[in-house]
């Protein structure tokens, strides 16, 4: 048990320097055009992710830990593949300014920032609570869920509504 811990604490932490380093990235390199659909792509995933989280909340609720079990997996899989996409976006697309005015772009920084921070402080807690969940260690695992889930709902939700929010903005 210890090693998958270790292991959870290890990625949680490379993933965030990962991804701090390629933001500060000051050239980009050129990927492809396909890339710019990525925002679009990574809007679905986070839509897809809250739909299977809600879902497996309602399983879980009905007992039904089988479907329970595939509907976190999907979302958690999901969250690995918006991660991937969200860095070959960022590594190779300038950054979109946001040009809202007035109470709306209080709001989109709002939205934002708080966005970015919890999902630095989600994804150990959802790799913890997979990893409970995985190896049937249950108390464990709803500990965490008691914190990691609506963390990691709010991340997801947030994530569209402020990709719906810069969307006018993009260059392309």
């Amino acid at each position: 048990m210890k090693i998958g811990i270790k292991t959870i604490n290890v990625v949680s932490i490379a993933v965030v320097v990962v991804v701090m380093i390629m933001l500060g990235m000051r050239q980009k390199p050129y990927i492809g055009e396909w890339t710019k659909q990525l925002t679009l792509v990574n809007a679905i995933i986070n839509s897809l992710t809250a739909f299977f989280l809600l879902l497996g909340l309602y399983f879980i609720k009905q007992k039904n830990i089988s479907a329970h079990k595939m509907s976190m997996s999907a979302g958690f899989g999901l969250g690995g593949l918006f991660l991937i996409f969200y860095v070959l976006y960022h590594i190779s697309n300038e950054e979109t300014k946001f040009g809202g005015e007035g109470l709306i772009r209080y709001f989109y920084f709002f939205i934002l920032i708080t966005h970015v921070l919890a999902s630095f402080v989600v994804l150990p807690l959802v790799l913890r609570a997979y990893y409970y969940g995985w190896i049937r260690e249950d108390e464990k695992h709803r500990k965490v869920v008691k914190y990691a889930y609506p963390i990691w709902l709010y991340v997801s939700i947030t994530g569209v509504i402020a990709y719906l929010m810069i969307r006018p903005y993009y260059p392309f």
